[in-house]
C-alpha cells in the first residue's frame, strides 16, 4: 500500500500495533476493577507533564510518562483513604492534573499550538523515540502481566480475598497504577489525551460483553484493538481526518455492532 512509503505511517501502525495489545488488557483489568475512568484521569495528569516537559526543554514523552505514573500512584493511595467513595480520587486527581495543565500551558504563548498533536493525536507525532517507549512499555507491560497473572487475576476478582490469602495487594496494586500511566502516556501520540480511555475501554467493554471467560476476553480486546487501531489509521490517511477520533469512532462502531448482533440473536432466539 502505498501508505507504508512513508516513514511516518511505519512508525504510527508499529505504535499502534503495540497499543493494541497492552491498552486493551489494561482496559479489561480496570473495567473488572471498576476503575474505568482511570484512564481519562491519567491522561490530564499526563498532559501537564507534557507541558512541563516542553517548558523546561525535556523530551515531552518522557514527562508525560513520569507526570501519568505519579498520578497513579497519588490515586491508588487515596483510593486507599476513600474506599467506600471509590469515585473521590479520580475526581481529585483529574481535576488537579487538568487544572496544572492549564497553568503551565499559560506560561507560554506558543505553546499551546503544539500541543493539538497531544490533545487530538497525530500520526507524525510518533517519532523514533516515542516508537521506543512504547515499545518498552509494551514488552515490560507483556512481560509483568505474565509473571504476576495468577496474583493480578486474584486481586481483581477479590481484592481483601486476595490480601487475607497473603498476596501483597498494596504493593502490586502499586505497580499497577505505575503501568497504567506508563501505557496511558505512551498512547498519547496515537489518540490524544481526550481520547485514550477510548482505547482502553472501548475494545474491553466488547470483550467483557462476548467473551465466554477470562482469557477469551483478553484475546477478543487485543483483536477489537487492532482491528480499530489499524482500521482508524488507515480512515486517516486516505481522508485526511484526526486519528484519535477515527481510532475512537472505529472502536464505537465495533462495540455498538456487536451489540446489536447479539440483541439480533436473542430476537431470532424467541422467535423460534
Amino acid at each position: 500500500m502505498a501508505m507504508f512509503e512513508y516513514e511516518f505511517m511505519q512508525r504510527a501502525f508499529w505504535a499502534g500495533a503495540f497499543l493494541g495489545i497492552i491498552a486493551p488488557v489494561l482496559g479489561v483489568y480496570l473495567m473488572l476493577r471498576r476503575q474505568a475512568l482511570m484512564a481519562d484521569t491519567l491522561s490530564h495528569v499526563s498532559l501537564a507533564g507534557v507541558a512541563l516537559g516542553s517548558i523546561l526543554g525535556l523530551h515531552p514523552v518522557i514527562t508525560g510518562i513520569a507526570a501519568a505514573v505519579l498520578g497513579g500512584v497519588l490515586v491508588d493511595g487515596l483510593r486507599r483513604a476513600y474506599r467506600t467513595y471509590s469515585e473521590v480520587p479520580v475526581a481529585i486527581v483529574m481535576t488537579s492534573g487538568l487544572a496544572l495543565a492549564i497553568v503551565l500551558m499559560s506560561l507560554q504563548s506558543n505553546l499551546s499550538k503544539s500541543f493539538s498533536s497531544y490533545l487530538f493525536g497525530s500520526i507524525v507525532a510518533v517519532n523514533n523515540t516515542g516508537l521506543w517507549w512504547i515499545g518498552g512499555v509494551t514488552l515490560a507491560g507483556v512481560a509483568y502481566f505474565f509473571v504476576l497473572r495468577r496474583s493480578l487475576y486474584n486481586m481483581t476478582f477479590d481484592e481483601e480475598t486476595a490480601q487475607i490469602g497473603g498476596l501483597q495487594v498494596k504493593w502490586l496494586s502499586f505497580s499497577f497504577a505505575v503501568l497504567t500511566g506508563m501505557t496511558v502516556a505512551a498512547a498519547m501520540p496515537i489518540v490524544g489525551v481526550l481520547l485514550v480511555s477510548a482505547l482502553m475501554v472501548l475494545p474491553a467493554s466488547l470483550a467483557l460483553r462476548v467473551a465466554s471467560g477470562f482469557a477469551m476476553a483478553l484475546l477478543v480486546s487485543v483483536l477489537v484493538g487492532w482491528v480499530g487501531i489499524f482500521s482508524g489509521l488507515t480512515i486517516s490517511y486516505y481522508v485526511s481526518i484526526p486519528p484519535g477520533g477515527t481510532i475512537s469512532l472505529m472502536l464505537l462502531f465495533l462495540l455498538l455492532s456487536a451489540m446489536l448482533a447479539q440483541k439480533l440473536r436473542r430476537w431470532r432466539a424467541k422467535s423460534k
